[in-house]
């Protein structure tokens, strides 16, 4: 169904048989006649993409005449699956899926949190492809490329541990929802398989990092580790001394569209 927004919202099957789950996409198609690249959002852990800084990616599209992908990954928002299954390789196949049925041909990624994992992998991933769509630029917001090994995994207590090795998952206490965040054993083992900061990360164009200092989740220290592996791009690091992990104030806001504009205006 499309609206006067230019806004397309459908469902794709990504995966066949057991693995098969139905992925929702908000597609907002650009209105320019020599479009831009599109904006493509890649949410957190438990995030949904109708969330403040996702909405106002598209709203930013929309303004500049640009087009906007949003998706919920299996086991978010109002996709299929169920959560507890799972894995960076499975959310960054989804990721892969959805673009492989809109077809941008340029694309800025920007990836909140785990989607900032996603958003290098998926970079990965494009470059082995011979037809894919050109990254033009990255927008990082609070990324947490390889949480899993190096903000999970060394914190483990012992409890922690026999739960993940009785259980299959462990539980965590959220400042966001009454419900505890889960991390399964599956997430963790995958986890590994999808390391980036183990080398040179090459992005192939400009990358923006907007990390909040008061980061209770993903601490302004791995955004200057990540930084480390980015030697070969042209990256810029917006260190906000008051900012959360969330970033969603209208202050925090305001960066990342700017964020974004100059990688168009860049152009």
């Amino acid at each position: 169904m499309t609206d006067a927004a230019n806004l397309t919202r459908k469902t794709i099957t990504v995966g066949s048989g057991a693995f098969a789950r139905e992925i929702a996409i908000i597609h907002r198609s650009a209105s320019k006649k020599k479009p831009g690249p599109a904006f493509v959002w890649l949410g957190g852990y438990r995030s949904d993409m109708t969330g403040t800084k996702a909405a106002e990616l598209d709203a930013l599209a929309g303004e500049l005449g640009l087009a906007a992908i949003r998706f919920d990954y299996s086991g978010h928002g109002i996709s299929g699956g169920a959560f507890r299954d799972g894995t960076i390789s499975r959310w960054l196949e989804e990721a892969i899926a959805v673009l492989d049925d809109i077809k941008p041909k340029r694309v800025i990624l920007v990836g909140s949190s785990m989607g900032g994992w996603i958003a290098l992998r998926l970079v990965q991933e494009l470059k082995r492809r011979k037809k894919a769509a050109k990254v033009d630029g990255i927008v990082l917001i609070a990324p947490a490329p390889d949480f899993t090994a190096e903000l999970i995994e060394p914190n483990l207590t012992e409890a922690e541990r026999q739960s993940l090795a009785e259980r299959g998952y462990l539980e965590e206490q959220s400042e966001y929802s009454p419900e505890p965040n889960i991390y399964t054993r599956a997430l963790i083992e995958d986890g590994r398989s999808n390391l980036v900061m183990t080398g040179i990360i090459e992005t192939g164009g400009p990358v923006h990092i907007l990390q909040g200092m008061k980061d209770p989740d993903v601490p302004y220290a791995h955004a200057l580790k990540l930084v480390e592996f980015l030697p070969a791009d042209d990256v810029v690091l917006t260190l906000i001394r008051d900012g959360d992990h969330r970033l969603s104030r209208p202050q925090d806001i305001e960066k990342l569209r700017a964020a974004v504009s100059a990688l168009i205006f860049n152009d």
